[in-house]
């Protein structure tokens, strides 16, 4: 037929061509061996028995500090050069990722990949296609030459996402990396990597008959020697899971991530090189035939130096209990750019007591334990170690902390090395009993009920207990019934109280009211970001006869706990600071008798006046809007609710306010000056250096989630209060409201979510696209009497009133960092480490104050969309220099607490994301950030400060609240 239907020949030449060809056996249909069959302008097939594959990983955006300055500077010659120095040094694939917040990733990738197409000498390896997003990856396969691999698809967000990747990527001819994660999280053991790899190989082979020889797992590389007990099997795991694979996944092939096994050694190039040849090499003996490794940092296995392998083996195989201590003292030695470079351990030569002192001092924990154990042996017994050398060594940190020479990051440090030398000497002391060790005293530490917050009291509580305090820490959200009788039981001599929000005020004072009540006289420590001075003494002081102590910061807890506890300074002590309260006091009521305020209606005269007249919108940002100028409201582009899950961290980490890092660390200074500064530079760059290791772990290896659901809906403005209602579809554009936008890193999709909101509108407007009233949010107005000219501010009057017929929106948020931060920090708490558990704690709240600002910079550019062309440097974000706020209820401008109900019920946060309110509106996980988002040009943040009782009536009603509870939950505003 082929014959005719080309040449015109009739039926007759074509009897007589198969005549001629009768004896001639048929073509013999070759058998293909399966292998991975991908190219750049060469191919490139692997099969088994073919020898490892080096994928280089510098050519990454996340990975490579060099190449994405490169890309953002928009100089891609120099990024060619990156790719072509990879392929010189041996990389047979390259992994290319563009993921970055202030790229057009899917722009870059493009651009980039029609660069290479035109060098020869890097367009001939294939290429991996990086990206946690969907449609980079979809950008890249669409100019890429020859067949490429996608990196990464997986189960993380269920199976009907996986396969429809899957089915693309048959589309476009592409090998896929299959990452061993799931709806569940990560594979971090052996049994949770073979079965999600198991399962994912049934659903592409069976379900969509894709090339088993096409599919390369991932059963991701963790970091060892972390100090974490759990963490010291993962090489382990990850060797036998990639053995199962080989054995019983027919045809697929192994990668993985090399260079995160090694984490723990960052700055230490010998030791990471020679974790990486080590872990390769027992890897690939198990089947691991891909890797994406800097092709030009391997070693060669048999030129490792024999102690330097001895030990990394112990560690990358689990060999023994201490083999992390032991490559810990050894990588000492071999610290430089590959060259030997010998620690100076002069003071090894010292007496124990001394070396103590000296670890202590410097936070050293590689020899404390064997330090600790001859000291023990040298004095007898285990508490005269711990009363003698150990409390010596704390005593001298104390003193230099007191004395402005150690600052806080050193010492929590050293509390490190205090733990880990007691952790030694429990099993002693619990087999021997006939001394016992006598603390300076006992403390009783708590965060009050409705509060989670407790990063402060941790730090407090370190502080103490290295000056030889003994600690009792309670936790978060402790009922006052369970502090004072925990009090009572122990026989505490101080009670200390910690706080973040405001309702915890009120929780304290109850506290103080309770020990009256029941005849206590133990001393009461207040602290915490909300409390101060004044509130210690007008709201606590006057209801407790004993004493009661505001301390500031960690720095000064154990100065006010030694004169409290000692019998030559306490009398002076207590009177001093009685008599300084008495004080505080007058001052504040004579500042109350001062100050002018203004009657309700005289400051809703005085509102913020806009003309709402419908004319063109400004084009400029704060300024326009205000009373005389004309101003429409912008419509959003996508009215409703959305939920980004699985937020990419490194995105968020590129928002980080740093300065508050610090604070908290109390290192005082904004950043980046502060890490020159002449009295704490040196500290805090050592801090900066581990926070920025840390956070790159966190997102290396996923410790954390990131989450946000965010929401724009019609409002308008009801007198004090905001009505926000369902959405209706618009002309004007935006969103049904019966519609979420459920948007998470690999694409988008919607959902049906008609019962938003059941209870109807007394006067719905079709016109200005509002339906069902979802929610009224009541704000405060400020009471102050300002000079002419200045309006008493409400967040009220920056939405157009409901009377003036304007369609105006807002928009609400709730934001996470903190999926996983509790377990990940009591695992740091279990091994002694009070510094990382704290430090984690302190970056999860950064990353979820940043995730604000980036989900903030979204909406205005993206899902609200007024603000399009904005091109704002992070610092700029930080200082706040766009159109709009996004005002929180507990801070200034909505000081009460109670809104967040509304918000959360608004957004269906518990469902959405997770994330939980207490009963006093405190949110879990603690790395948590909510509120509102408001676009009038002339929105602004304002503090409402004191109001006055014509105003908490009014609220009362507005709430449907009696005036004692409104009393209750604007304590700190009552005027």
């Amino acid at each position: 037929n082929i014959i005719g239907g080309c040449c015109g020949t009739s039926p007759e030449h074509i009897r007589a061509i198969a005549e001629a060809v009768a004896d001639c056996a048929p073509r013999a249909i070759p058998v293909i061996e399966p292998k991975l069959r991908i190219s750049g302008l060469e191919p490139f097939n692997l099969g088994a028995g073919d020898l490892f594959v080096n994928v280089g990983e510098r050519t990454n955006v996340t990975g490579s500090a060099k190449f994405k300055r490169l890309v953002l500077e928009g100089d891609y010659d120099a990024a060619l050069d990156v790719a072509r120095q990879q392929v010189e040094a041996g990389a047979q694939v390259i992994d290319i990722n563009m993921d970055e917040a202030m790229l057009d990733g899917e722009a870059a990738m493009t651009r980039f990949l029609n660069l290479i197409a035109s060098e020869p000498d890097i367009a001939r390896v294939p290429l991996m296609l990086d990206s946690s997003k969907w449609s980079i990856i979809e950008a890249g396969l669409k100019c890429v030459q020859g067949k490429a691999i996608i990196n990464s698809i997986s189960m993380k967000e269920g199976e009907a996402a996986f396969i429809e990747k899957a089915r693309l990527a048959r589309r476009y001819g592409a090998a896929v990396v299959v990452m061993a994660f799931d709806e569940a999280g990560q594979a971090d053991t052996y049994a949770r990597k073979t079965e999600i790899c198991a399962r994912a190989y049934q659903i592409l082979t069976e379900q969509l008959r894709f090339p088993a020889e096409d599919i390369i797992f991932d059963p991701n590389v963790f970091a060892v020697a972390t100090g974490i007990e759990e963490h010291a099997n993962y090489a382990v795991d990850f060797i036998e899971a990639t053995r199962w694979i080989r054995n019983n996944l027919p045809h697929t092939h192994i990668s993985g991530g090399v260079s995160n096994v090694s984490f723990s050694f960052r700055g230490n190039e010998p030791v990471r090189e020679a974790i990486h040849t080590v872990f390769l090499y027992h890897a690939i003996q198990a089947g691991m035939d891909m890797g994406i490794v800097n092709a030009g940092q391997l070693g060669v296995y048999d030129e490792i130096p024999a102690e330097l392998r001895e030990r990394v083996e112990d560690v990358v195989l689990n060999r023994r209990a201490d083999s992390t201590e032991r490559l810990v003292e050894f990588a000492e030695t071999v610290k430089g750019k590959g060259k030997e470079q010998v620690e100076d351990l002069a003071w090894r030569d010292a007496p124990v007591e001394q070396r103590i002192a000296h670890a202590l001092v410097r936070g050293i924990t590689a020899f404390i334990v064997e330090d600790t154990e001859e000291a023990r042996l040298s004095l007898g017994h285990p508490v005269k170690v711990i009363e003698g050398p150990l409390m010596d060594g704390m005593n001298h940190v104390g003193d230099l902390f007191g004395a402005g020479k150690m600052f806080l990051p050193q010492v929590v440090k050293s509390a490190r090395v205090m733990k880990q030398a007691v952790a030694h000497l429990i099993p002693y002391i619990a087999a021997d009993k006939s001394v016992e060790s006598k603390p300076k005293g006992k403390i009783l530490l708590a965060t009050v009920k409705g509060d989670v917050h407790d990063i402060g009291k941790n730090i407090v509580g370190v502080v103490l207990g290295c000056n030889n305090y003994e600690v009792i820490d309670l936790g978060v959200m402790v009922a006052a019934d369970k502090i004072l009788t925990t009090a009572k039981e122990t026989g505490a001599d101080i009670i200390g109280l910690s706080g973040l929000i405001t309702p915890s005020l009120e929780e304290m004072s109850h506290i103080a009211k309770e020990m009256q009540r029941l005849g206590f006289s133990v001393p009461l420590l207040i602290g915490g970001a909300t409390t101060s001075l004044a509130h210690t003494a007008v709201k606590i002081d006057p209801h407790y006869a004993g004493s009661v102590v505001y301390v500031k910061d960690a720095s000064r807890a154990v100065g006010v706990c030694t004169n409290l506890l000692s019998d030559g300074l306490r009398e002076d002590f207590i009177a001093k600071t009685k008599a300084d309260y008495a004080q505080v006091r007058e001052r504040h009521a004579a500042q109350r008798s001062e100050s002018k305020r203004v009657s309700l209606e005289q400051a809703r005269a005085n509102k913020l006046k806009t003309d709402w007249a419908l004319l063109p919108s400004p084009a400029g940002g704060r300024g326009a809007g205000g009373e005389g100028a004309g101003y429409t409201p912008p419509v959003p582009k996508a009215l409703g609710i959305q939920v980004f899950r699985d937020y990419d961290l490194a995105e968020l980490a590129r928002c980080i306010d740093w300065s508050p890092l610090f604070q908290a660390w109390e290192l005082h200074g904004r950043y980046p000056k502060i890490l020159e500064d002449a009295v704490v530079g040196e500290e805090a760059r050592k801090l900066f250096a581990d926070a920025q290791a840390m956070l790159k772990r966190m997102i290396d290896e996923k410790w954390v989630e990131a989450r946000a659901v965010i929401g724009l809906f019609p409002a308008s403005s009801a007198g004090d209060d905001i009505e926000i209602y369902a959405p209706l579809p618009s002309p004007a554009g935006g969103t049904s409201s019966s519609q979420v936008r459920r948007a998470g890193d690999e694409g988008e999709r919607t959902i049906d979510t008609s019962a938003i909101g059941t209870d109807p509108h007394p006067n719905p407007s079709p016109a200005s696209g509002r339906g069902a009233l979802l929610m009224t949010w009541h704000n405060l107005r400020q009471q102050i009497a300002k000079p002419a000219g200045q309006p008493n501010w409400c967040l009220a009057d920056f939405v157009a009133p409901k009377e003036s017929g304007v369609a105006d929106y807002l928009g609400a948020f709730v934001v996470t960092a903190g999926i996983g931060e509790e377990a990940r920090a009591k695992a740091f708490e279990a091994a002694h480490d009070d510094y990382n558990a704290i430090l984690l704690k302190s970056l999860c709240d950064r990353l979820a104050e940043a995730f604000a600002e980036r989900m903030h910079q979204r909406v205005r550019m993206e899902f609200w969309g007024y603000a399009g062309e904005e091109a704002l440097t992070n610092e700029q974000l930080i200082n706040e220099e766009y159109r709009g706020i996004r005002p929180a209820p507990g801070y200034p401008a909505c000081p009460e607490h109670s809104e967040k109900g509304a918000l959360f019920e608004l957004l269906q946060v518990p469902a959405n994301i997770g994330v939980t309110l207490t009963e006093s509106y405190a949110m879990l996980p603690t790395a948590s950030v909510s509120g509102f988002y408001l676009s009038h040009p002339n929105a602004r943040y304002f503090a409402v400060a004191k109001i006055d009782r014509d105003q908490v009536a009014d609220y009362a009603r507005r709430k449907g609240w009696d005036l004692a509870t409104a009393e209750r939950w604007l304590a700190p505003n009552l005027g």
